[in-house]
């Protein structure tokens, strides 16, 4: 899948029939809640999230709060269940809906980086082993051009002691944002990826082909000892 068809899905299609919107939270255009809706549904759709993930965006027009969905899977998420929250990750109307644990990375990233304005947390096999590896996940084809400024691993036991894997609070969000500093991407050792973009098509467009770079590189891997990962390093036969 290309660029385009993922952008016209995003601007175009969000304008088919959704749920009624969640009430409560500050006053947000409807097509930015439609959009978040489809952006989770094309993730869900392309493989990216599962069961699990979380794509988010800030607010429009409050850059101290940002909008996801509550805890749900992804391909199942309507407009009605959206909800707002602020940069400490706490919902912004108080809710009895079950929250995704890991929205603390959200928040986090949004204090640190004012320039993101979407953020998707995946959780998939194959950038799995370049976080537990010394081998670094590189731009191996064009559309992975994004990757080029390097991707970082967040080790969470430098943080926490308990073994637990999952971001659940912001000190931990705090140290992800951290290692992810100025990139575009980072993976969470044994656990999963953090994608953010300039715009919530950015960011969709770029978690999909995080994942497709990652399955090129390792058959590429498969099939040299060394691989033209960049313009100053060439494949050798």
């Amino acid at each position: 899948m290309m660029l385009k068809p993922i952008v016209v899905g995003l601007a175009g299609l969000a304008a088919l029939a959704f749920p009624q919107r969640a009430a409560a939270q500050a006053p947000v255009d409807a097509a930015v809640v439609d959009d978040l809706v489809l952006a989770s549904r094309i993730l869900a759709t392309e493989g990216v999230l599962d069961a699990y993930g979380h794509v988010s965006i800030r607010h429009p027009t409050n850059p101290n709060r940002y909008l996801m969905a509550r805890s749900r899977a992804p391909a199942l998420i309507t407009a009605a269940d959206i909800l707002e929250f602020d940069l400490d990750s706490n919902p912004v109307t108080p809710t009895q809906a079950r929250l995704f644990t890991e929205r603390f990375i959200h928040g986090s990233i949004y204090r640190a980086r004012p320039d993101v304005k979407a953020v998707c947390i995946a959780i998939r096999r194959p950038l799995i082993p370049f976080g537990i590896s010394d081998v670094p996940l590189r731009p191996v084809f064009h559309l992975g051009a994004f990757l080029y400024g390097g991707v970082p691993v967040y080790e969470i036991s430098e943080h926490a002691s308990d073994g637990e894997m999952l971001v659940r609070d912001a000190k931990l969000g705090d140290a992800l944002a951290k290692t992810l500093g100025d990139k575009i991407v980072a993976l969470m050792r044994g656990h999963g990826n953090v994608v953010v973009g300039p715009s919530l098509q950015h960011a969709v467009f770029r978690a999909i082909y995080t994942e497709v770079n990652a399955r090129l590189q390792t058959v590429a891997i498969g099939l040299a000892a060394r691989c033209a990962t960049s313009p100053t390093r060439r494949a050798t036969t």
